[in-house]
């Protein structure tokens, strides 16, 4: 059981980028993708900003060889994740079990959405082939197919910890020798649905998020797809490959206090970064950076800025939230700040907050604002939490 997990590819889109050299690109620019929304319908298009991938769903068609008319969580899921698992598509691959564990938490509702403007003015109406790819594990299967994976297939949808959770069971498939390569991650595109869910909770920012500082009036949504390729120590061998970092602690808890707040103490925040903590066999001085949840809302930047604090005071890692440039991408959020841990690791990285200005009263936390490169990154802390109490924290350290 006491098996390594190697982190041996990655793949990413998000409002920053289209891929890993245009995301670090936005990062060294300080350009949040954050923005007036050009591609989702909506009445609230003047009101609140979103982070888009800046293609429309006829660009990714091109770009992926797919149809356009497939949902929009298809159409990210299949870039990220053909992005990442390219570099091993070779015969060697077949010598393996391998599995596509992906994670969203809307799957493709933007699809259904149409459906439903027609069907309800007449329910004779409406393309059933709109609501084909609504559930959310039809995106995995597609994804799965296409990319020749078999031995091993699921869905995780557990709201904003959702490819978080993907990572973990990936890590622990490996851990017990159930499969030799997993790639994991997630995706979720926007749709009205998400946007007016998120604002009937009065928690979305009408201008450009402030996350962990004291004037945050709450999250920018946004929308991406980011996996993982991890590999057990023999496959990693096989491919000859060079690690980007390995998955060395994860740990899952429930807050068990709210459907879409975290208790004010940060109990499950808490609970899960010591539980990662504890199974890498990490003092808490070992953490060269954080990569926070932090969405901008009053509840999540407190509750989990007081656990930040009870897991580390007096001496804190650097931190900061990179949501404040990918917006909240849901159920890819895990997955998308887990390559940046990644990135973080193996080329010294530390990633900005975007728009940082005054500390949490009573908090002692103090996120980094610019983006730092040439650093000694060991040891990377990336959390996600989620409704429903759900809470993951990650650990990746240097192969």
């Amino acid at each position: 059981m006491n098996k390594r997990i190697y982190v041996a590819g990655a793949g990413i889109i998000s409002a920053i980028g289209n891929d890993i050299e245009q995301t670090l690109l936005s990062f060294e620019k300080h350009q949040s993708g954050v923005s007036s929304a050009m591609h989702l319908t909506t009445r609230h298009k003047s009101e609140f900003p979103l982070a888009e991938v800046k293609m429309s769903n006829q660009e990714l068609g091109e770009l992926t060889g797919l149809n356009e008319n497939l949902s929009r969580t298809v159409l990210l899921s299949y870039y990220a994740a053909k992005q990442a698992v390219s570099p091993f598509l070779t015969d060697v691959l077949k010598k393996f079990k391998i599995g596509f564990i992906s994670a969203s938490s809307v799957g493709g509702m933007d699809k259904t959405e149409f459906f439903f403007q027609d069907f309800l003015k007449d329910n004779n109406t409406g393309n059933l082939r709109d609501v084909m790819l609504h559930d959310c594990g039809k995106h995995t299967d597609f994804v799965a197919e296409k990319l020749g994976i078999n031995d091993f297939v699921t869905t995780i949808s557990t709201a904003c910890s959702s490819s978080a959770n993907a990572i973990m069971l990936a890590g622990r498939l490996i851990k017990s020798g159930q499969l030799d390569i997993v790639v994991a991650g997630g995706v979720d595109a926007l749709t009205r649905f998400t946007l007016n869910g998120f604002n009937s909770l009065m928690i979305v920012d009408r201008e450009q998020c402030r996350p962990l500082d004291q004037t945050r009036a709450g999250l920018n949504l946004g929308e991406g797809a980011a996996y993982l390729v991890l590999m057990s120590e023999k496959a990693a061998e096989a491919f000859s490959a060079s690690p980007l970092c390995e998955l060395t602690g994860y740990c899952n808890t429930n807050d068990s206090f709210h459907q879409t707040a975290l208790s004010d103490e940060g109990n499950g925040p808490y609970l899960a970064m010591m539980g990662a903590l504890k199974m890498s066999n990490l003092k808490t001085s070992e953490i060269s950076y954080i990569n926070m949840h932090g969405t901008g809302t009053q509840n999540n930047d407190n509750a989990e800025g007081k656990a930040v604090e009870r897991v580390f005071h007096p001496d804190y890692p650097k931190l900061s939230s990179t949501k404040s440039f990918t917006g909240h991408t849901l159920g890819a959020s895990g997955a998308v700040e887990a390559v940046f841990a990644a990135l973080a690791i193996s080329k010294g990285l530390v990633f900005p907050n975007f728009n940082f200005k005054e500390t949490i009263q009573d908090l002692h936390i103090k996120p980094e604002t610019s983006f730092q490169k040439n650093l000694e990154i060991n040891h990377v802390l990336s959390n996600s939490f989620g409704f429903g109490g759900n809470c993951t924290s990650l650990i990746f350290s240097k192969a």
